[in-house]
């Protein structure tokens, strides 16, 4: 617990808190039930599933570099790997490396690979993006491949997604491989781990798919189900308009706080990243600012992150405070909110109400060299790992967060054994 000099925000505000995120559940739980243009699985008009033995479908799709590529395009090679991955996906993220040590391993071999980015953005809610720098658009995959290093074919499936249907694409990453006569002779995951380390893998089933075709060998095992981040059908936009439309009518609270209190959430002895962001009402470059802070709450609000911003209005300008995060949309999400209340906090917005700045400043970031706004990236513990002074550039950002946390899903430590 740290200091509270006064709360602003009266009983009933948490009361009504409490009833938004009860009311709210319901409509983050449903996930595209209600959907009337996905079916009960999820998948749109037009989805088939590719059975083995059967014939990989054609395709017309625009390339990273510029070229439109076509099943026709691979036709020299014995065997051909087509994999749906995505920018996004913590998932896809984990196999990046093993995907580039097995397209090295298999250079010179009769083997081409072709990557499909099936995703639509609008499918994507901004709260499924907090694993990445990347959204799924077209634009964002040069970035994206470039980063990883890639000379392989990736392209874009993600307007019409009528590929993505003719394949029966699940999830990403998916893997079809197809032998000379391109019938499918495997289908499903590229190996086991949702991990990046290469240790945590003990079936590579693509690889094995691999190796037996060309050696002529009967595939071990033809069909596995692929993990990972379900498809992004644009059809689910509609779902996603109305999760977030929910976001910006959760009221805001506020709370006053002195050094003190600042220094407890600064000290950070949570598992999350904490990115404080000092603003007020009156600071021009604050209110420029501040949509991405919000939009840094959205992304990454499904990780072990959150925004606590501190307001250096007067106190007497409470109500106005309040009422510009309430127009920014500044409101806790019912998962957030959980968080923070198990803390037995109740916001993540405080008001600074002693009277010198200087002892926030000593408090916050002994670095911060006077100016609002400022914002510093709080690690598990305390250390400070990123500050930036004046109007943040989200991209800078968002990688500085990203870097932190990672993009992958990591394995828990290993459990050690006592006697």
């Amino acid at each position: 617990m740290f200091p509270i000099l006064r709360f602003s925000t009266p009983l009933r505000l948490l009361t009504t808190l409490l009833g938004f995120a009860l009311a709210a559940f319901p409509l983050f739980a449903a996930g595209n039930k209600g959907n009337s243009l996905l079916d009960e699985s999820g998948n749109p008009a037009g989805f088939r599933t590719l059975a083995i033995g059967d014939a990989a479908p054609d395709f017309a799709l625009p390339g990273i570099d510029g070229r439109t590529y076509r099943l026709s395009d691979f036709a020299s090679a014995d065997i051909l790997m087509v994999l749906f991955t995505s920018n996004h996906c913590p998932t896809s993220h984990g196999i990046e490396q093993r995907l580039m040590k097995l397209r090295h391993e298999f250079r010179g071999r009769s083997f081409a690979l072709i990557a499909i980015n099936p995703n639509h953005p609008e499918g994507l809610s901004a709260d499924e993006l907090g694993y990445g720098e990347f959204n799924d658009s077209f634009e964002e995959m040069k970035p994206y491949a470039k980063k990883n290093g890639w000379d392989f074919p990736y392209v874009y499936d993600g307007e019409k997604q009528l590929t993505a249907r003719a394949y029966g694409c699940l999830a990403t990453p998916h893997v079809f491989i197809f032998d000379r006569q391109r019938k499918l002779r495997y289908a499903g995951r590229f190996d086991d781990s949702r991990f990046p380390q290469p240790e945590t893998v003990k079936f590579p089933d693509a690889r094995n798919a691999l190796e037996a075709l060309l050696a002529g060998q009967p595939v071990p095992v033809e069909l596995t189900k692929p993990h990972g981040c379900s498809t992004k059908w644009r059809e689910k936009h509609v779902t996603h308009v109305a999760l977030e439309t929910s976001w910006t009518k959760i009221p805001v609270a506020m709370e006053a706080t002195d050094a003190a209190g600042i220094a407890a959430l600064r000290a950070n002895p949570t598992n999350k990243y904490r990115l404080f962001n000092v603003w007020a009402t009156w600071c021009g470059p604050c209110v420029q600012e501040f949509p991405d802070i919000v939009g840094l709450m959205r992304k990454f609000d499904m990780r072990d992150f959150e925004v606590i911003t501190i307001s250096l209005d007067e106190p007497k300008q409470e109500a106005k405070a309040i009422a510009f995060l309430q127009k920014q949309g500044a409101g806790l999400t019912p998962r957030k909110l959980a968080t923070v209340k198990r803390e037995g906090r109740t916001t993540n917005h405080y008001l600074f109400s002693d009277a010198s700045q200087d002892a926030l400043m000593a408090t916050l970031d002994p670095q911060w060299p006077g100016p609002i706004p400022h914002t510093v990236l709080v690690a598990p513990g305390g250390e400070i790992i990123w500050r930036h002074n004046g109007v943040i550039d989200r991209t800078d950002a968002i990688a500085a967060v990203v870097k932190a946390m990672t993009p992958y899903y990591q394995p828990a430590p290993a459990v050690r054994k006592t006697e």
